[in-house]
C-alpha cells in the first residue's frame, strides 16, 4: 500500500521561500503522476502542479508558475515542491496526491487514488 508523507511546511515571510516534500513509502513512484493541490477552509481545493514520474513532465496552475518548481529525486521515492516569491495567498494547506492512471492528477476531472495527510503554509508578516 503506497503511502505519501508530506513535510517542509510553516510560516514565512512574504517574498520568502519554502521547499515541501512528500516522500513515498511501500513502493517507488516509478510509474506514478504525482500532483501537489492546497485547500484553504471554506474554499474548494486547488491543483497546483503536477509531476509525471514517467517522463518528467510538469504543469502548473497559472497562479504559481514560475515561482513554484515541482522536482523528484533520483531514487523516485521524494516528490519536492519549491515555493518561491511566495505571498499570503498561498497560505493553505498543501497536499500531495499520486495515481498510476493519471500522470497530471491536477488535471480537471482526476481523482488520485492516494494523499499524503498535509502540510501547513503560512505566509505572513
Amino acid at each position: 500500500q503506497l503511502q505519501l508523507v508530506e513535510s517542509g511546511g510553516g510560516l514565512v515571510q512574504p517574498g520568502g521561500s519554502l521547499r515541501l516534500s512528500c516522500a513515498a513509502s511501500g513502493f517507488t513512484l516509478d510509474y506514478y503522476g504525482v500532483g501537489w493541490f492546497r485547500q484553504v477552509p471554506g474554499k474548494e481545493r486547488e491543483g497546483v502542479g503536477c509531476l509525471s514520474m514517467t517522463t518528467g513532465s510538469t504543469n502548473y496552475a497559472d497562479s504559481v508558475k514560475g515561482r513554484f518548481t515541482i522536482s523528484r529525486d533520483n531514487a523516485k521515492k521524494t516528490v519536492f515542491l519549491q515555493m518561491n516569491s511566495l505571498k499570503p495567498e498561498d497560505t493553505a494547506v498543501y497536499y500531495c496526491a499520486a495515481d498510476l492512471k493519471d500522470e497530471c492528477p491536477t488535471r480537471p476531472g482526476s481523482s488520485p487514488k492516494w494523499w499524503g495527510q498535509g502540510t501547513q503554509v503560512t505566509v505572513s508578516s
